[in-house]
């Protein structure tokens, strides 16, 4: 494992927390190159859960370190507010197993104001955004407006580039949306000590990370949302607004395309997704509800019940090319138990033209139907099987359409949330 990509090959909320942490144990660094805080990692450590959102989920395995890189859109409050969360439960946490890019965009108060509104605004066109600023901070990124984590560090600077920020975005606030504008001397003030608060974790680390791999380390890049919900490859405009897959694992963190030498997808047995925008396989109905109710499906950043539905073999086949995936990894298998029936989409169909590969080419999939292949349910609790040849055979029978269908070799499979609920089938 020189330089592992552990991404998620749906729309989110795959079970990405719970396989870095494992994989963790096995890697030197773990650097989280994309998102902000609208991402909640959850792993599961004995009696004890943890809900990550900016910190990579290494942090929980102790003497690793920890990276947050410049393609990040950091939030200074919910930083300080997750190290604190993590220091009160007894995990160590400083400058040394976290480093946080001086490169990293800011995510200020009028950011999480703006999206808000903006949303508000938008009425039946809204995208289903979590409101913490990252879109409005990503665009700031895009038109160079926007301040990085080394800008907070230098007070006068600070102070000069805010207030030209501030002057815009009240302006945005009050005059076009109609709302109380911030007060700027406050909110300089107020950034200026956080930049205090985070110094002790600030760095280069694009060069710290290059350093390690050429020292051997053992390097794990972590994804924060899913590959269906990338910038430029998922359901725009219903998408984050980061490259979200192995594609965004250079510009994130500042390393060659070429040290990535190993790629794991990572998928749920079914699919969900959070917010708007098209989903094919969704179930709205008593089976969609089920899946829900079993598979505890509601946002670990903003509590939304999630949107549930039978796997998408199209997207995932799609998010899995895009990456390059050498492997894949299926989570909540355990969820299916119970179902006489499970179903998976192997095609879509439009106007009687069936489709095998991801429709780019349309400018909505809204209007696309599913194509389900049948497969027999089984009633065992799997919670306990630790070896593949001991699942019952018709979850065997529906792995292995999945590796057949989607073009991958299943490595791991989660049949429960506790850390050692894993089936690993590379033994």
């Amino acid at each position: 494992m020189p330089a592992t990509s552990v991404f998620g090959a749906q729309w989110g909320d795959e079970g990405k927390g719970k396989l870095i942490d494992l994989l963790a144990k096995d890697a030197d660094m773990v650097v989280r190159y994309q998102g902000g805080a609208n991402a909640g990692h959850t792993v599961v450590v004995g009696t004890q859960k943890y809900v990550l959102h900016l910190i990579p989920s290494g942090i929980l395995n102790p003497g690793k370190v920890n990276v947050i890189g410049n393609g990040v859109a950091v939030d200074p409050l919910k930083f300080l507010e997750e190290v604190d969360g993590l220091h009160a439960r007894g995990i160590a946490v400083d400058g040394r197993n976290l480093r946080l890019s001086s490169q990293a965009h800011v995510i200020f108060e009028h950011h999480r104001r703006i999206d808000g509104l903006s949303e508000r605004w938008r009425g039946d066109g809204r995208i289903g955004t979590t409101g913490r600023g990252i879109g409005p901070s990503y665009a700031d990124k895009a038109a160079r407006t926007g301040l990085r984590i080394v800008d907070l560090l230098d007070p006068d600077h600070c102070r000069v580039r805010l207030r030209a920020a501030l002057a815009e975005k009240n302006a945005l606030i009050e005059r076009v949306h109609g709302e109380t504008p911030l007060d700027l001397e406050a909110q300089v003030e107020r950034y200026v000590a956080l930049g205090a608060k985070l110094a002790p974790f600030v760095g280069d680390t694009g060069r710290e990370v290059r350093e390690a791999y050429k020292a051997g380390k053992r390097i794990l890049f972590e994804g924060a949302q899913g590959a269906m919900l990338d910038i430029d490859a998922g359901t725009y405009p219903y998408v984050t607004s980061s490259n979200t897959g192995a594609n965004g694992i250079s510009a994130g963190a500042l390393v060659p395309p070429r040290w990535i030498n190993h790629v794991v997808g990572i998928v749920k047995a079914y699919c969900t997704r959070v917010g708007e925008g098209p989903f094919p396989s969704e179930l709205k109905d008593a089976i969609g509800d089920r899946i829900r109710k079993q598979g505890n499906e509601y946002g670990s950043t903003t509590g939304r019940p999630r949107r549930c539905g039978w796997f998408d073999a199209v997207a995932v086949r799609y998010a899995l090319e895009i990456s390059g995936a050498d492997e894949l990894i299926v989570t909540n298998l355990d969820v299916l138990s119970g179902f006489d029936e499970i179903c998976a989409a192997e095609a879509y169909e439009l106007n009687g033209r069936r489709m095998l590969d991801w429709p780019a080419e349309l400018a909505s999939i809204e209007g696309v139907r599913p194509v389900f292949a049948r497969h027999k349910g089984w009633s065992e609790d799997i919670t306990a099987v630790r070896r593949f040849d001991d699942l019952p055979q018709a979850a065997r029978d529906y792995i292995a359409w999945l590796e057949r269908t989607c073009r991958a070799k299943v490595a791991m499979i989660s049949v429960g949330p506790e850390r050692d609920q894993i089936i690993d089938c590379r033994r």
